[in-house]
């Protein structure tokens, strides 16, 4: 069996499933997905997924399934998607072994 395209922290875990029962309708899953953004070229994309897409990689893990974007898995092989919250912030922050660079915003990246 092929490695997972990607992991997920417990806190991420815990963090969508808050999401998905707050959406008040049932969902599959959350899909994660890149599209042209910012200043470093992309950015990653998180939405509610109604269904699966017969292209999408699936990843099952900690009680959530997480659908990936097919054009999005060669941008996300190996990265790390964690849920942080301090004083400052609080969101999904992915850790990518492919990034070459981030913008000064932290909202875009490259590869």
């Amino acid at each position: 069996m092929a490695p997972a395209p990607m992991t997920i922290t417990d806190a991420a875990a815990e963090r969508v499933k808050v999401l998905l029962a707050k959406r008040g309708k049932p969902s599959v899953g959350i899909r994660i997905g890149v599209r042209s953004k910012g200043c470093s070229g992309m950015s990653y994309t998180l939405e509610y997924a109604d269904e699966k897409s017969q292209f999408d990689e699936i990843l099952e893990d900690k009680g959530v399934t997480v659908l990936i974007d097919p054009k999005a898995t060669m941008f996300i092989l190996g990265t790390e998607m964690d849920f942080v919250e301090d004083k400052m912030q609080s969101g999904f922050v992915f850790k990518n072994p492919n990034e070459k660079g981030r913008c000064g915003c932290g909202e875009s990246f490259h590869v």
